[in-house]
């Protein structure tokens, strides 16, 4: 059975889900800053997927960053997997603009994250399902 880690839980938005993966958006206002998280338990790393899963992962998350760079004008996505603080496996894609906040620099630990407001998380829910209603394997989340 799939559990999300309780930071996960405590500091993102769930957004829908693909095939494999959890999408979760990270209640920082500042970037869109989107997470994958595969459904499968004990994994923290990727090696700890079998080969399909690794596969589908990366297809997951190539299908993201593709379409958050379009439909949000990204200067730059960057896709990372840490761990350090949460170690249940999740992939990071984070829209980037040469204006951030945090630009050039890596986004976390920065600035302290500015959460969304119900009218911003509203729109930016709206408009993630847009962009990714035309795949019929991601399922939106209820709010």
């Amino acid at each position: 059975m799939f559990n999300l880690d309780p930071r996960l839980q405590q500091d993102t938005h769930h957004l829908g889900d693909l095939p494999l993966s959890r999408v979760l958006l990270s209640n920082d206002a500042q970037y869109p800053w989107f997470i994958l998280v595969p459904r499968r338990d004990q994994v923290s790393e990727l090696f700890d997927l079998d080969e399909q899963d690794r596969r589908q992962l990366w297809r997951e998350t190539e299908l993201l960053a593709q379409r958050l760079s379009t439909a949000f004008g990204a200067d730059k996505i960057n896709v990372a997997t840490l761990g350090n603080v949460v170690a249940q496996l999740h992939m990071h894609v984070i829209v980037r603009y040469r204006n951030d906040a945090a630009w050039p620099a890596p986004v976390w630990g920065k600035h302290p994250a500015q959460s969304y407001s119900a009218e911003q998380l509203a729109d930016l829910r709206h408009r993630f399902n847009t962009l990714m209603a035309e795949d019929c394997s991601y399922v939106e989340a209820q709010a």
